[in-house]
């Protein structure tokens, strides 16, 4: 297991200088779309506290503090340097003042229990092999009815759509990847993490095996990605 949290480590060092754009050429800017509809889910209040693990280059925070203008205490936590120092540079701008980044690892969050209203992860939860673990120490940090909100790619169950996923995902996306990135790994790697991913229904189980309540789940762009919700009550 530290082997390959090491590799995730360094993959995510290596890639992060060209994450931004190839987030949005990969995915044609849907991603932008994707984080708004996941901060929505929050529904958040002026002055709420909010954790964002596996925060990368701070997209979803930025989104949290735009929507509240500002009015918000935003932890932004990463294992990955070289993706905070790229978020550090994003936050200069006026809706950045509200967002301190952290280095730390979401299996053991360095935060104090119940200071959340809410909780995000944005495309983390695949690269974490203990995925309840996690989910427990969201938990912990949460507030009574605070909410855990997870934004992740999953793959079409059936018909066309999967199939033309599959051809995209493990065949062009690696090429456009490792082409603009020069870190060929990385985007080989991509693919098959989303393919052990759990389904959406199987995922929500581990939700709640980790104590959440009244979890739901939204399925976006034709299945390609997922926003689970659940609530600590």
């Amino acid at each position: 297991m530290k082997q390959e949290l090491d590799f995730v480590k360094e993959m995510f060092d290596k890639i992060a200088p060209k994450y931004d754009f190839l987030n949005r050429l990969l995915s044609m800017r849907q991603d932008v779309y994707w984080r708004k509809e996941m901060v929505k889910a929050a529904k958040l209040e002026s002055g709420a506290a909010v954790l964002d693990a596996a925060c990368g280059t701070c997209d979803v925070g930025l989104e949290v503090s735009r929507v509240l203008k500002g009015r918000t205490h935003i932890t932004g936590l990463d294992f990955s340097f070289g993706m905070l120092a790229l978020g550090k540079k994003k936050l200069n701008c006026p809706a950045g003042q509200a967002i301190a980044l952290v280095n730390g690892d979401a299996l053991n969050l360095p935060v104090k229990n119940q200071q959340f209203d809410a909780g995000f992860m944005a495309f983390g939860i695949r690269n974490i092999m203990n995925r309840i673990g996690a989910m427990k120490e969201f938990y912990r940090t949460l507030k009574p009815g605070g909410r855990i909100i997870i934004l992740e790619l999953t793959t079409p169950q059936k018909g066309l759509m999967r199939r033309l996923y599959l051809l995209y995902f493990q065949k062009i996306l690696p090429l456009i990847g490792s082409f603009f990135s020069k870190h060929g790994n990385a985007y080989a790697y991509l693919p098959e993490s989303v393919l052990r991913f759990p389904d959406p229904v199987s995922f929500a189980s581990q939700m709640k095996a980790a104590g959440f309540k009244e979890i739901r789940y939204k399925e976006m762009t034709l299945g390609i990605v997922t926003l689970f919700v659940g609530i600590k009550l």
